[in-house]
C-alpha cells in the first residue's frame, strides 16, 4: 500500500487501539460499522478516525461504513502483524517475567526465544516454557538466533551495554522498560515505556484537570 504522505506518530499510535476494538467486533460477529459508530465505543471523533485511516489509503464507502473484517485485516498489515517475530528479553525480575507471560503477544506472533539474566538464582528458571539463560551466553545466542526484537528489563546501569550487544547482533527492534534514553544507530528502532514517566503524567493530570 503506498502511503500519501509521512504519518505521524500520534496516528501511529492510535492504531493499536482501532485494531483492539476491531478484533473485538469480529468477535462479536459485527460485520461492519460506521465511523460515527467505531467512534462511540473508541472515544474518538467519526472525523478523527476518518483523518487517520485516510492517511494510508481509502477505507469504507459512504452510507455503508467499514468492512470489519477487511478494516481488522488492513490495519493487522500496517501494523506489521503479517509476519512473524522472534524476540527475547533481558531482565528475568519482576517486568521480565510479567512479559514473558503476557499470552497475546505470542497470539500475535511476537514468539519467545529466550530470556537473559545475571542472577544465579534465576538462571534456569522456566517461565511458560522458556529458559533463563545466563547473561554471558547472550552473544553466541544471537550468532546462532536472529532476533528482531530485544526487550529491555534491566537496570539503568546494564541497559546501555546490553541494547550495544544486542544491535551489535542484529537486533533492529527495542523494545525499552529501563528509565534511559538509549543511544543506538539511526536504522534501530526504539520503543520507550517508561513507567514512572507514565506514572508522572497522570499525576500532572490529577493535579490540573485543565491539561484534560
Amino acid at each position: 500500500m503506498e502511503r500519501k504522505k509521512k504519518i505521524s506518530m500520534a496516528v501511529i499510535r492510535r492504531l493499536p487501539k482501532y485494531h483492539r476494538y476491531l478484533r473485538e467486533l469480529l468477535r462479536n460477529d459485527v460485520d461492519r460499522i460506521s465511523s460515527k459508530e467505531l467512534g462511540e465505543r473508541i472515544g474518538f471523533t467519526a472525523s478523527q478516525i476518518r483523518q487517520d485511516l485516510n492517511c494510508f489509503g481509502d477505507f469504507g464507502q459512504q452510507g455503508y461504513g467499514y468492512n470489519v473484517k477487511e478494516l481488522l485485516n488492513e490495519i493487522s498489515g500496517i501494523l506489521g502483524l503479517s509476519k512473524e517475530y522472534k524476540m527475547i528479553i533481558i531482565g528475568a525480575g519482576n517486568i521480565g517475567q510479567a512479559i514473558a507471560n503476557h499470552t497475546r503477544f505470542q497470539r500475535l506472533d511476537f514468539n519467545l526465544a529466550g530470556i537473559f539474566d545475571v542472577n544465579p538464582k534465576l538462571i534456569g528458571l522456566r517461565i511458560r516454557d522458556v529458559e533463563v539463560i545466563d547473561i554471558d551466553e547472550l552473544v553466541s545466542f544471537l550468532k546462532v538466533t536472529p532476533i528482531d526484537i530485544g526487550v529491555i528489563c534491566v537496570s539503568v546501569n546494564s541497559a546501555q551495554t546490553v541494547t550495544d550487544m544486542m544491535v551489535a547482533n542484529g537486533v533492529k527492534g527495542i523494545w525499552n522498560f529501563a528509565p534511559l534514553d538509549l543511544q543506538v544507530p539511526e536504522d534501530i528502532i526504539v520503543e520507550n515505556v517508561h513507567l514512572s514517566e507514565s506514572l508522572l503524567t497522570l499525576s500532572c493530570l490529577m493535579n490540573d484537570r485543565s491539561y484534560t
